[in-house]
């Protein structure tokens, strides 16, 4: 009798866990866990490439930036914003390429946000962006994969924010 106590808790545990929208982290579902960047860290360094990347609010864009790649300005959306660089090979310096990037976001409950990505062209500057509604003082988890253009090889980053609303 005990043990099928505990596997009616232990089913109802795992229903009530996607009623609420958690899902299993990626480290639970076997695949390897990046390590989380310093809490300060906008860029990583790939030897031939560099990632570069920001989370922000989005009422903190000015109105003719928001409108102009029109993202909603609002203190409940956070936006990404990825570059890739190549370093170049004759001297200092970087070039923006373009590739494909993916992006997961997930908050400490372990709630997945759902986030599109989309490439945007500046003159020679190339950017990928995607925002997600975020709760106050919700901390989301971003794993970053880009895969530069011409490469196998995913530069990939996993880094924390936390948003505030207030």
């Amino acid at each position: 009798m005990k043990r099928l106590t505990r596997l009616v808790i232990v089913g109802w545990s795992i229903v009530l866990l996607a009623a609420c929208g958690q899902a299993p982290s990626p480290e639970a579902a076997g695949a390897p866990a990046l390590p989380l960047e310093h809490p300060t860290a906008s860029s990583r360094d790939f030897g031939d490439y560099e990632l570069h990347f920001v989370a922000l609010r989005t009422d903190r864009l000015t109105p003719e930036v928001a409108r102009s790649y029109n993202i909603t300005r609002s203190p409940n959306r956070a936006l990404l914003n990825v570059s890739i660089l190549r370093k170049s090979t004759d001297g200092p310096g970087t070039t923006p390429v373009a590739g494909k990037v993916v992006v997961r976001a997930v908050n400490l409950n372990g709630q997945f946000k759902d986030m599109a990505v989309r490439e945007l062209r500046d003159g020679d500057a190339t950017y990928y962006i995607g925002d997600v509604a975020v709760a106050n003082e919700e901390t989301l988890v971003f794993t970053v994969e880009a895969t530069p253009a011409d490469e196998t090889r995913a530069l990939a980053v996993r880094f924390q924010r936390e948003f505030y609303s207030n």
